[in-house]
């Protein structure tokens, strides 16, 4: 009996050692993607009354973990029964990531004008509710995207694992992605009115608080700025890599640079080509219709 409660400890040990591992790997893996979460979500829950910007993020941190709880069961599902379809489904990521990076970089040596957004005016509080459930509802979705790639991808590192493993490793990796990234894009839309209660704190001009508070207001949309290219240049790293490991031609081609050379190199060059294909789609396809 006690031999067999030791040897259980023995087994329970092993397990956890190897989800420390797998999860530190998961983590690393996913961290491009996050770096774009964190922007996107940033940029969205940035630019409302300050009294509702933490219950906006708060609905969208709950539309975040419910889509977690959708998407790790099918994730399961697939890498119990049909474990080939994983290194399928991070390769379609990585060309919409790939993608997503071009065109972020298009639009940027390209402006081009987008649909313009009919301005709402907005007088009752009924009314405003209403635009922030559609702003929320578009996050939502926004979210449930880059949690399928977040998912795929931590689930791709340890595919070859057991299943408890799996479970464990990705069911962490999700729950840290939605806590993480929400808390700190908490910390940053309340930069600014941090900020101005630093500036407020005593009667003084141009005390040290002050200096602060000003750093603080005036650097949130450098901030928000920032985490744009960072989060651009990640996803191009990591849609890359997802090629390199999954491609053995294309690992086989680049083998000489240094990875994260060519994992740039791929993010681009394959990004560009999608972004190509995509913009001659919607060319012709409104020609035909």
């Amino acid at each position: 009996m006690a031999s067999g409660f030791f040897a259980l400890l023995d087994d329970i040990a092993v397990l956890m050692d190897d989800v420390a591992t797998m999860g530190k790997l998961a983590t690393k893996k996913t961290a491009g993607i996050l770096g774009d979460d964190l922007a996107v979500n940033a940029e969205k829950a940035s630019g409302f009354v300050s009294s509702r910007e933490i219950p906006v993020l708060w609905a969208i941190t709950k539309g975040s973990l419910k889509n977690k709880v959708i998407i790790l069961p099918f994730a399961f599902l697939l890498s119990a029964f049909l474990p080939i379809s994983i290194p399928i489904i991070l390769t379609l990521g990585g060309l919409y990531l790939a993608y997503e990076g071009a065109e972020k970089i298009y639009e940027y040596f390209v402006p081009h004008e987008h649909h313009a957004e009919a301005r709402i005016e907005v007088s009752t509080e009924a009314e405003i509710l209403k635009l922030e459930k559609e702003k929320v509802k578009a996050a939502i979705v926004t979210d449930f995207i880059l949690s399928v790639e977040i998912v795929i991808i931590a689930l791709g590192t340890v595919v070859n694992h057991p299943l408890t493993t799996q479970i464990i490793v990705v069911s962490v990796v999700a729950l840290l992605a939605t806590v993480g990234v929400y808390g700190i894009v908490a910390l940053i839309v309340r930069m600014d009115d941090f900020g101005l209660k630093l500036i407020n704190l005593n009667e003084e001009d141009n005390s040290f608080s002050d200096k602060v508070g000003r750093l603080l207001v005036n650097a949130l949309p450098w901030v928000i700025k920032s985490l744009g290219f960072i989060g651009t240049i990640a996803l191009l790293l990591v849609s890359g890599g997802i090629f390199m490991h999954n491609i053995p031609y294309l690992h086989d081609l680049f083998h000489a640079l240094p990875s994260i050379v060519s994992e740039l190199i791929l993010g681009i060059v394959i990004g560009f080509i999608v972004l190509l294909i995509v913009n001659l789609i919607k060319k012709i396809i409104p020609k035909k219709a």
